[in-house]
Order: C-alpha cells, then sequence, then structure tokens
C-alpha cells in the first residue's frame, strides 16, 4: 500500500496533530479571554467542542511519539477505525461549533451591529476564535480523510 501523508505513528501525522492541538488551544485561548462570551451558548460549545478536539488531537498525538519512539506501526485494522470514529466525531462537532459561532459573529457584526454601537461587543475576538476553530476542522476532516482510505485499504 501506498504510504500516506497524515497516517498514524509518522511525523506527518504527528505534525497533522500538533496543528489541530494548537489551533483548538488558541481558539479556546481567544474565546476564554473575551469578555462575555459565557453569556452566548454558542460560544460556550465552541468552549467545549474545542476542549475535546483538544484532548482528542493530545491523545493521539502522544500515540504518534510513542509509536516513532519505539517504532511501531499503527496500521491495525481495529485501531485505525477507531481513529476514523473519533476523528468524525470531533469533526462533526468542531464543525458545527465552528458554524453556528460564525453565524452569532455575523450576525453580530454586520446585521445588528453590536460591534460598533452601545453594546460594543469584541467581534474581532469571536472572529479570530472561529477563523481557528474551522482551521482546527479542517485539519481533522483531512486527518479522518487519511484514515478512512487506510481503514478501505486494509478490509
Amino acid at each position: 500500500m501506498k504510504e500516506l501523508i497524515g497516517r498514524p505513528g509518522s511525523v506527518s501525522g504527528l505534525l497533522l496533530r500538533i496543528g489541530q492541538f494548537s489551533c483548538a488551544s488558541i481558539a479556546i485561548s481567544v474565546m476564554v479571554t473575551t469578555d462575555g462570551f459565557a453569556t452566548f451558548t454558542a460560544f460556550c460549545y465552541l468552549i467545549a467542542s474545542m476542549g475535546l478536539q483538544l484532548l482528542w488531537s493530545l491523545g493521539l498525538a502522544c500515540l504518534d511519539i510513542y509509536a516513532l519512539w519505539k517504532k511501531r506501526d499503527l496500521q491495525n485494522p481495529i485501531l485505525v477505525s477507531l481513529f476514523v470514529v473519533g476523528d468524525w466525531v470531533t469533526a462533526t462537532l468542531s464543525l458545527a461549533a465552528a458554524c453556528s459561532c460564525a453565524g452569532l459573529t455575523v450576525l453580530f457584526s454586520r446585521d445588528l451591529h453590536f460591534c460598533k454601537g452601545e453594546y460594543h461587543l469584541p467581534c474581532i475576538n469571536y472572529k479570530f476564535a472561529v477563523a481557528f476553530a474551522f482551521v482546527t476542522w479542517g485539519l481533522t476532516a483531512i486527518s479522518s480523510h487519511v484514515m478512512f482510505w487506510i481503514l478501505l485499504a486494509s478490509v
């Protein structure tokens, strides 16, 4: 089988997981340091979703480090199927959170003008956190795609 970029137990897979972890961390950090985020459910959902993504990516990054250190192969079909399901779940949650927050941010900034008026919400912080949430989702979608092809090739 052809070696896929981003497969588990490889340097590219580790870099993919580090990217997911970093972007999720930045999204959480920006949102948590923004005043008043907790009054909006979508922003709280983003924190929860990115927190789950952060833990999932950290766990798989540790597994990749272990596999690289011990020179182990992680191409076991049962293990890869677990990775596929985990990536699909976290990708779906990340996309839902990013889209809901993006919709709310557009509503605040362009339709209701809450960013400039008397409310003066920190919309630039919301936009920044949403952008990193979308990047996190993109990296997770790439990872789940690679895992799915590995799973298909092993069956």
